[in-house]
């Protein structure tokens, strides 16, 4: 008895689509070079949020999941591209990379917001005169040294989230070639 012919079209897959070069090449594209600083800059945001003892931790909490995750799922990315792998897995990287930096994008701009508003809050200081005293209390939410971890925070989350914007458009571009 002889097996029946398999169908090509059920056998077969259709080719990669990536307009990236593979291995360490692609650190010389500028989307190598912006996924390598969304890194670097996801990773700083991370470490000065946590460093800052999460004072505010209803905001912070997403901005350290953000953070966190566009870490990770970044970094993940660009061994794909390194080692090459992205070239056995069949589905189309362009319209996928396009997807991931306007998630991204999207997130992290939430991120910078809440974590602006996180230190902003101390920028409401208020002051309650003491009766019968020339003295006062100043109440604030976050000391001096969370202020300032906060304020890094902030302007690298700004940082990161221009990189996932640039890594959005340059994918665009490539998606729709």
């Amino acid at each position: 008895m002889t097996e029946p012919a398999a169908n090509p079209a059920a056998t077969s897959f259709p080719a990669p689509t990536i307009s990236l070069p593979l291995g360490l090449e692609v650190l010389r594209t500028y989307s190598g070079a912006l996924v390598c600083v969304e890194i670097v800059f996801s990773g700083l945001v991370w470490i000065l949020v946590a460093a800052s003892n999460v004072p505010v931790p209803l905001l912070q909490g997403w901005v350290m999941f953000v953070s966190l995750t566009t870490f990770l799922i970044s970094s993940a990315y660009l061994v794909l591209l390194i080692t090459g792998l992205a070239d056995r897995i069949n589905t189309d990287w362009n319209f996928l990379d396009v997807i991931y930096h306007f998630l991204a994008l999207l997130f992290y701009f939430a991120a910078f917001m809440l974590e602006a508003a996180a230190v902003t809050a101390n920028a409401g200081k208020f002051i309650i005169p003491l009766p019968n005293s020339t003295e006062s209390i100043i109440f604030t939410v976050l000391n001096n040294q969370q202020y300032s971890t906060n304020v890094a925070a902030t302007v690298f989350a700004f940082l990161v989230t221009l990189c996932y914007g640039c890594s959005m458009v340059l994918g665009f571009k490539r998606w729709r070639k």
